[in-house]
């Protein structure tokens, strides 16, 4: 028997299949795309079909030279490149610079990356998927030209080093009309009125809330009022309601859900979250094991599970909590309007691999996040929590008046799927449970105090990372791999920055918006861009052409620009002011300005004064010399280097990113380098100094949908 090439996105993967393929198979990576449209010009010959100009990308000549010698040399070539759209791309892509007929039954696919999908696969070999494969193409070409002609266009108007992209602007956009909205808000002041009662002198104290006589809003002048009624008032219990409710599990991970629960619980951004996924997916590590994959592909906007893992969960609670957690029926959840539904939930590869098995083989940052996805799925798969939610209403009479005071208690019966996992919040709502003691109709209560509270309405909220990737898929913005790329693009680009972890857009951000809102209003339209989404998906179940998706966007879009060019001001970006005097002159404010290289320190009286210095930004890292707060700062030449905010006790720098992955020996942060299997990472500690490869695909050459966001 001849051998096989089965060729695999990332050098992890390599190591994961060749650890059960046997000797019949070769296993090669292509280390992401091989091939993309070139960045030194548009690409795209738009008077002849939008015809892309695909170019092998630069420093991809050794990996396409390993994989044409493999290919030569094995009877057969198997494409098992990522099971999505970017992965079918790939796939066509190796097919052209092979020469391998797409058409053949070339490609294969798999959800996880264990012996029995990967054997299972084996035997189902296709042809590439065209319509797959034009979809992506329809998304790269669009993303293209709009962003190679939108961000000359924001240079010309704004200043350089800008971007604008189809779906980054949709999302910038959110960010800015919240923040509209929260500058229009008008604070009003309400007031609230609750009695503190007990059953008796030794009784158990609780809260009860009065229930407003009227609609709306109390006053200070109306609690002042109520308050002097209830002078020497009785209470006594009007009436008692009990009612079981059951609180069902949340579904297993999606990609959105993933990144919004791992913001919430671990503190992790959407970029950080994906980079371990990606390891916990394509394989690592495990004392007695080898290299194993640990959770299914992590990219994917479905909460649909395989029987077969149903069956093995099922298994597994009856074993080690009892029948009663199991749900009669198993449960199915509905995924949501969009959904492309082509992979299953984000789960764990075994079940029977629970986290604690694993903490001497996984770094800190993915045993946590293995461990938020293990629990979540296996309390998807778990009876409801049954509690006793119980209501008393209670009168208090007194000055010729009656008020109802009401208080609410929650007992828990049976704790099912909590036992495991409980759902984080996005907000402090105080739920205001309690638990209260033995009551029935007509008992007398006893008035400890009566406690009246001012408030005040509250503005909505900035985005979070959580918050914003559930808005961005509520509107169907993007799509599960591009979530953390757009937040990472309106970040670097300093359209918006974080307050208390939560998105400001700056003056900037707001620039470009309205700017592109006035003269682009597709490009920023929610429902224009979630349209556009549904139309990918067309192309992909052979419903639309692409040529045509792709025409009906641009013809218009094209004719903007010349308009816009022709009509739009230059935007001037005021200074802002500060309270602090220049330190060379003295004789005024300083200003921050907004330059090339972002904003800046300086005296209004250059040239007269040219003082100027960078401002810090604080990263999500801490310096591992000192243990200070680092941030990130510019050179005189706009260079951006990282340093201790220490500086000059402490005088740590590096000129590299932290890479939002933590060192496994000393938990330092790290930087990372793209190397030729991949990207490799360095940890910042000078006493530490360990290095290790990535465990996943580059995407610096990369999968568009990451890599192309800002075009």
């Amino acid at each position: 028997m001849g051998k096989t090439l089965v060729i695999v996105e990332s050098p992890a993967k390599v190591r994961t299949l060749s650890r059960f393929l046997g000797r019949q198979y070769t296993v090669k990576a292509s280390v992401g795309h091989v091939r993309d449209l070139p960045k030194s010009k548009l690409g795209v010959d738009v008077e002849n079909g939008y015809t892309p100009e695909y170019i092998n990308i630069r420093g991809k000549g050794d990996v396409i030279r390993e994989l044409r010698e493999a290919a030569k040399k094995a009877d057969k070539v198997l494409l098992a490149t990522d099971p999505d759209r970017e992965g079918e791309a790939i796939s066509w892509h190796l097919a052209h610079i092979l020469k391998i007929d797409p058409a053949s039954d070339c490609r294969i696919e798999f959800n996880e990356i264990t012996e029995s999908a990967v054997r299972s696969a084996l035997k189902k070999p296709r042809p590439v998927d065209m319509a797959r494969v034009d979809a992506q193409q329809a998304r790269r070409v669009l993303d293209r030209l709009v962003g190679y002609n939108l961000s000359p266009f924001l240079w010309r108007k704004v200043r350089r080093g800008l971007s604008a992209g189809r779906v980054q602007s949709s999302a910038l956009k959110l960010i800015c009309d919240r923040e509209r909205e929260i500058q229009a808000f008008t604070v009003e002041e309400y007031w609230t009125l609750a009695a503190a009662l007990s059953t008796g002198a030794r009784g158990r104290r609780f809260l009860a809330r009065l229930m407003p006589p009227g609609e709306g809003r109390m006053s200070r002048q109306d609690v002042d009022t109520i308050v002097g009624e209830l002078e020497g008032a009785e209470y006594a219990v009007k009436s008692v309601t009990v009612k079981e409710q059951a609180r069902k599990a949340s579904p297993p991970f999606t990609t959105s859900t993933m990144q919004q629960e791992a913001f919430r619980k671990l503190g992790f951004s959407a970029r950080r979250t994906m980079s371990v996924a990606q390891q916990l997916y394509e394989g690592v590590e495990v004392a007695g094991e080898g290299h194993v994959a640990l959770i299914t592909y992590m990219r994917t906007d479905s909460t649909r599970v395989s029987h077969e893992a149903q069956a093995a969960a099922r298994d597994f609670v009856k074993a080690r909590y009892g029948e009663s957690y199991l749900p009669e029926r198993v449960p199915v959840y509905k995924s949501k309007k969009g959904a492309q539904d082509a992979h299953e939930a984000i789960r764990p590869t075994r079940i029977d691999r629970i986290p604690e098995s694993l903490s001497g083989s996984l770094g800190r940052d993915q045993l946590r996040l293995y461990k938020l996805i293990w629990s979540r799925f296996m309390a998807s798969q778990m009876a409801n929590a049954l509690y006793d939610a119980t209501t008393v209403d209670i009168d208090a009479s007194g000055g010729g008046a009656m008020h109802v005071f009401r208080a609410t208690g929650q007992v828990m019966k049976f704790d099912g799927f909590s036992v495991l996992y409980t759902e984080g919040r996005d907000d402090d709502k105080n739920e205001r449970d309690q638990a209260l003691p033995p009551l029935e109709a007509g008992k007398r209560l006893t008035l400890i105090e009566l406690v009246p509270e001012e408030h005040h309405t509250q503005p909505p909220p900035r985005f979070t990372e959580a918050t914003l990737v559930r808005e961005l898929e509520k509107h169907r913005i993007g799509r599960p791999s591009t979530y953390a790329p757009i937040i990472d693009t309106i970040r670097k680009r300093e359209y918006a920055t974080l307050e208390q972890r939560r998105f400001k857009p700056t003056d900037v951000g707001f620039a470009v918006c309205d700017l592109l809102s006035e003269h682009f209003p597709t490009v920023v339209n929610l429902e224009f861009t979630a349209s556009m989404e549904d139309e990918l998906d067309e192309i992909e179940e052979k419903r639309s052409d692409w040529v045509q998706i792709t025409d009906k966007f641009y013809r218009p879009f094209s004719e903007r620009l010349r308009e816009a060019d022709a009509v739009a001001e230059r935007v001037v970006i005021a200074d802002e002011p500060t309270d602090e005097d220049c330190p060379q002159c003295g004789l005024a404010k300083l200003v921050i300005k907004t330059g090339r290289f972002g904003k800046f320190i300086a005296c209004p009286r250059y040239p007269e004064c040219a003082y100027r210095r960078s401002i810090t930004r604080k990263v999500d890292a801490k310096c591992p010399v000192c243990g200070g707060d680092m941030v990130q700062r510019r050179s005189k030449k706009g260079r951006v280097f990282y340093g201790c905010a220490r500086y000059p006790e402490c005088e740590f720098v590096s000129w590299n990113p932290p890479s939002g992955v933590m060192c496994p020996e000393c938990a330092s942060f790290t930087t990372s380098r793209r190397v030729r299997a991949g990207v490799k990472y360095k940890c910042a500690n000078p006493k530490c100094g360990h290095e290790w490869a990535q465990e996943q695909e580059d995407r610096g050459g990369g999968r568009p949908e990451a890599s192309k966001v800002a075009e």
